[in-house]
């Protein structure tokens, strides 16, 4: 039987494609102008035409057929370039909105297109495209019948399946795109309601790949699939790739376009393959930490009523009560009565869903909602949830670590790295040394909970450039503790001394005025200036013991399940008392490939933050408590002994 096919639209594309489809004789085809309220009786594909771009025809072909179950498949021009796809089909993820919102968010002027889309969606859309030549458009018109031919006889040899096709009408240069469907599309998207049934989180066997490794799955098995399904220059979920060729490392950045601009993710190793599948990784990770996208919020209410099932926001850290009062203070105070949006989590203490402010289990880049600002601390991948979730405890402390050395300044012992037989390390030290010019000081940050932990200063040798450089690892491998911090620091060496040299004053300003440190970038500057460094003077000044390795870290035995580690971890804070909650992050663009991503949040350590004035440290007593627990001092710390400077975290 031949198949039949509906022809929607005017014009000279729409008048190409009919000839071609009646000489080809490959189907029956019916021709309207308009997107009809029923679909003709017996029709298998429809084709909406244009020799210009009407969101609003689209929008009505996807009411009309997605109703109707009926595939169908649309051309049009917009600034020169002729589109083809997606195939859109009615019981599948991924619609014609998914494609121009992947293709418009890869643009530059991503912006300003979108909201020109918006205008079109209600105002008619475009004439005719003035580079919409005969010429092109009966190039146009040739693919859209070989695709038609493709749909009706093999579907699977069809190309816009899942993608479109994008040809320059001046060049005829013809790229193709993949279309991520967005889970959140109001046209085909189907996110569930949050709830504390969902938020449950099994931990389940989570065998490593190999003895070496703290990873559940090979990631680097899947590089070619994250390469193609989240990374493209013209419509990917990341774009805009960069090989880092300054700093002593391999270095690789992706960027996470988003309408208030780009945000740059990056993976260190020692080979840009390597760094490539990591920075793709992180930018999957930052674009899930954002704001919910697997599951859509439906509590919104107060502590107070709250209560009995959600967590106390004092226990997290709340900025300075006295910067509350400011006018100017992008935040509100807590209060038990004010209302707020939540999410739910799961207590792996207690084994319980709890609902957790959605300002703590996401982040927004520095905006000014909610009651404190959150960053990305405790956001992790993984191959498994076990996973994500043991990486995302290593963060916290890691951190956690850092910021307590620096607001206690605890004299930390030193490591020495010299003494290892470890040949990766040593080749990573002198590297540093010879190529970028910086002694490498380590120092045991281990904190009550026993996970090994580092803290590591790169010191200038130069007489230029940025003078010292701080980061922190943590990990129940300490050699990946260190070589992660290292590799942390590494990836600033040498990149911004121009620009310290350029902002010099600026940063004398801030070194006096710590009001001034706003940005994440203004801590590690500030103590790029040689006149910072006595700040540092309690760990890089003085007497104090040096250990191995060996010495320095006694974690107990490492097993060949990732669960069984999670588990040692879980355990050790149980001991101290410490709340583990997880919120499951995870999108569908991540579940297709069997990728997880979660927020950890563990009450009372202490959460890293950027600007001086966004500090967190209220509610939080561990920073007094610890020093003496671990022998630093006789007695609890007060609030005025803290360290008043910004810390100098990367």
């Amino acid at each position: 039987m031949t198949s039949r096919v509906l022809v929607v639209g005017d014009g000279v594309l729409v008048a190409a494609v009919l000839k071609l489809l009646d000489f080809s004789k490959a189907c029956e085809v019916i021709h309207e102008s308009q997107v009809p309220s029923q679909a003709p009786v017996g029709v298998e594909l429809a084709l909406v035409l244009d020799d210009a771009w009407r969101p609003s025809v689209h929008a009505l072909a996807e009411n009309v057929f997605r109703a109707k179950g009926l595939p169908w498949l649309r051309g049009f021009v917009a600034f020169g370039h002729g589109f083809i796809g997606p195939l859109v089909r009615p019981t599948e993820a991924g619609c014609s909105f998914c494609a121009d919102m992947r293709t418009l968010m890869a643009d530059v002027d991503r912006r300003e297109m979108w909201q020109f889309r918006m205008q079109l969606a209600t105002g008619g859309g475009l004439d005719r495209d003035v580079w919409a030549t005969r010429t092109g458009l009966l190039h146009m018109a040739n693919a859209l019948v070989a695709e038609v031919e493709r749909i009706l006889c093999d579907i699977d040899a069809c190309r816009v399946v899942d993608h479109v096709i994008c040809t320059n009408l001046s060049t005829f240069d013809t790229e193709r795109h993949f279309i991520l469907p967005n889970a959140a599309c109001p046209v085909c998207g189907t996110l569930p309601d949050d709830s504390p049934e969902a938020a449950v989180i099994p931990l389940d066997a989570s065998p490593k790949v190999n003895k070496n490794s703290f990873r559940s799955r090979s990631i680097q098995a899947l590089a070619s699939k994250l390469a193609h399904d989240y990374l493209d220059y013209g419509a990917g979920l990341l774009n805009g790739k960069v090989q880092d060729l300054i700093t002593p490392f391999a270095a690789v950045s992706v960027n996470l376009p988003l309408l208030l601009g780009d945000e740059g993710t990056s993976g260190r190793a020692h080979s840009y393959e390597e760094c490539e599948v990591t920075a793709i990784l992180e930018g999957l990770e930052r674009y899930c930490g954002l704001e919910p996208r697997g599951k859509q919020t439906v509590v919104c209410d107060t502590y107070a009523n709250l209560k009995d099932c959600a967590l106390d926001p004092r226990t997290v850290g709340l900025h300075d009560p006295r910067h509350y009062l400011r006018p100017d203070f992008p935040f509100q105070a807590f209060d038990d009565d004010l209302a707020m949006d939540w999410v739910w989590g799961y207590s792996l203490t207690s084994h319980r869903p709890i609902l957790v402010p959605q300002r703590f289990a996401y982040y927004s880049l520095g905006g000014g909602d909610g009651v404190v600002y959150e960053t990305s601390n405790g956001c992790a991948l993984g191959g498994t949830l076990v996973e994500a979730i043991f990486h995302g405890i290593l963060e916290i402390v890691e951190r956690d670590a850092f910021l307590m050395t620096w607001y206690a300044k605890l004299p930390l012992p030193a490591i020495d790295l010299a003494g290892s037989p470890d040949i990766e390390l040593q080749w990573m030290i002198e590297r540093i040394r010879s190529t970028a010019g910086y002694d490498l000081h380590c120092f045991n940050a281990t904190m009550e909970n026993g996970i090994p932990t580092v803290f590591v200063i790169a010191k200038n040798r130069r007489a230029s450039g940025l003078h010292l450089l701080c980061s922190a690892g943590a990990h129940l491998d300490p050699m990946r503790a260190i070589k992660g911090a290292i590799q942390e620091t590494a990836g600033m060496l040498l990149r911004f001394d121009e620009k310290l040299e350029a902002e010099r004053d600026t940063y004398l300003r801030m070194l006096h005025e710590p009001a001034l440190v706003q940005q994440m970038g203004d801590h590690s500057m500030l103590y790029g200036l040689p006149e910072a460094e006595q700040r540092l003077g309690f760990l890089l000044e003085g007497e104090r013991s040096v250990q191995t390795i060996e010495e320095a870290f006694h974690w107990g035995a490492v097993h060949s399940d990732l669960r069984d580690d999670l588990q040692d971890l879980l355990d050790a804070f149980e001991r101290l008392q410490l709340d583990v909650i997880v919120v499951n992050q995870t999108s569908p663009e991540l579940e297709r490939n069997g990728l997880y991503c979660v927020k950890v949040i563990i009450p009372g350590m202490l959460p890293m933050t950027f600007g001086y004035h966004l500090t967190r440290l209220e509610h939080l007593d561990r920073v007094l408590t610890v020093p003496m627990t671990l022998g630093y001092t006789d007695k609890p710390l007060t609030r005025d002994q803290l360290n008043s400077h910004p810390h100098p975290f990367p």
